[in-house]
């Protein structure tokens, strides 16, 4: 990393000194990558990605304060050391940041100093369309209405920091900047009890995941099909459909995150819209797996339109319709009942899947496979029966076996007792408001 910022300091020097005129000017240095035996996770990171030497420039200055506070203060001061203004140079000082933070303009001035040609040419490293943008390696951050469009922040998220400084690649937590929270699970697909018809429908979504790449790019067809897949799954609660969305993850090799829509829906005109957009975009190339769980509260039906809070809700439908049908990888809606969703939204899917309650066969598989092995059932227990009896979800029976599990353990008996999955049962049925005996 050191000969990188050693290559960063004499380039921004020698842009400095020429276009200061100085009598001695520092010599343009060489970029020398791949030369070391063992790289750092720099520039293991620059050397992976096969940037230009201006893509290099533009990654080393947003990464540059995280490194090294005073990096860029020593050079201006050194060239500069009676102060002043240096407005070419752009750049700002954070709120708790003490050196200077480069924004676009002090890319722009580094790569291209004044000349009018070369900064156009340089912006465009910078703009939406770019790699480094597309990428989500190096963004714009915002600027103030009116004011130039690079004058924002060169950012980098938490996430491709720790990339490109220390080669770890660490998964982005929820918070307000990111609504969403990684969903994995130990279970397989034989844990998954579904019948046929969903089950298969569902391996579909599998086999997209596995060969989309294959019918884009190998076949050329990137210009007759959309990019991404969209599924919407229904059905009561706990009937499997966030395990469905884990497994999809889990068997594919690709990350599932849960979106909070309690943290994206927000009752300021125009917040929605920018919460969600600051999803897709850094979920944009990431080959995840988008789950929206109760979709029903931001993709339900559209209003008529009464006063001006309808017609944003209903701009917001459309954003996200547009925002859905642009995103190359998987997005998941999940909802209680198919009614719910807008049939705008139900025309783009890919897949509808239903997920019923299970029925009397399907429901003694979820108890065998819940309960616990080696440990055995009062003589007075048949799963038979209580598969027969009692019309409950996977997530329900699994519930159930816990509340007797943790009885067997209190009253320090030898079984699972009957009684006790009964309490289990009757527990939630009063969940769901449902009559018990």
């Amino acid at each position: 990393m050191k000969h990188l910022l050693t290559f960063l300091e004499y380039y921004i020097r020698f842009r400095i000194e020429t276009e200061l005129g100085a009598e001695t000017v520092t010599a343009k240095p060489n970029l020398e990558l791949g030369e070391s035996e063992s790289p750092d996770a720099l520039e293991r990171f620059l050397i992976e990605h096969n940037f230009s030497e201006a893509e290099i420039v533009i990654c080393l200055l947003a990464i540059v304060p995280h490194i090294d506070a005073g990096f860029i203060t020593r050079i201006i001061t050194s060239l500069l050391p009676a102060g002043g203004e240096f407005a070419e140079f752009g750049g700002i000082k954070g709120k708790t940041h003490r050196g200077i933070i480069p924004t676009g303009e002090t890319a722009v001035y580094v790569l291209a100093g004044n000349d009018p040609l070369a900064r156009m040419e340089a912006k465009k490293l910078l703009d939406g369309s770019s790699r480094l943008s597309e990428q989500n390696i190096v963004t714009l951050g915002p600027v103030a209405k009116g004011e130039s469009l690079i004058s924002g922040l060169l950012m980098v998220d938490h996430e491709t920091m720790e990339l490109m400084t220390t080669g770890r690649q660490v998964k982005p937590s929820l918070n307000t900047d990111f609504p969403a929270s990684l969903i994995e699970t130990g279970l397989t697909w034989e844990d998954l009890v579904l019948n046929n018809d969903t089950l298969n429908e569902v391996k579909e979504i599998e086999t997209w995941l596995q060969y989309n790449n294959v019918i884009l790019n190998e076949w050329g067809m990137s210009g007759i099909i959309k990019p991404g897949y969209r599924v919407m799954l229904y059905g009561p609660p706990g009937t499997g459909k966030t395990l469905t969305a884990a497994l999809l993850g889990k068997f594919t090799n690709r990350d599932v995150y849960r979106i909070d829509l309690s943290m994206v829906v927000s009752k300021y005109i125009g917040e929605t819209e920018k919460n969600l957009g600051k999803l897709f975009d850094k979920a944009e190339n990431k080959d995840w797996i988008l789950f929206f769980d109760e979709a029903d509260s931001v993709f339900g039906k559209r209003t008529s339109v009464r006063d001006a809070h309808d017609k944003y809700a209903n701009q917001e439908v459309s954003y996200l319709l547009q925002r859905i049908e642009a995103h190359p990888g998987l997005v998941i809606l999940a909802s209680n009942f198919k009614s719910n969703i807008d049939t705008a939204f139900s025309r783009r899917f890919h897949s509808i899947i239903e997920y019923k309650v299970p029925n009397q066969n399907e429901r003694k598989q979820l108890w065998e496979k819940s309960l616990p092995k080696g440990i055995p059932l009062a003589e007075d227990v048949s799963i038979d029966k209580l598969a027969s009896m009692y019309e409950v979800t996977g997530a329900n029976i699994v519930n159930i076996v816990q509340y007797a599990c943790l009885q067997k353990l209190k009253k320090e008996v030898e079984a699972i007792q009957l009684e006790d999955l009964l309490n289990g049962i009757k527990k939630e049925y009063l969940k769901e408001d449902k009559m018990f005996g």
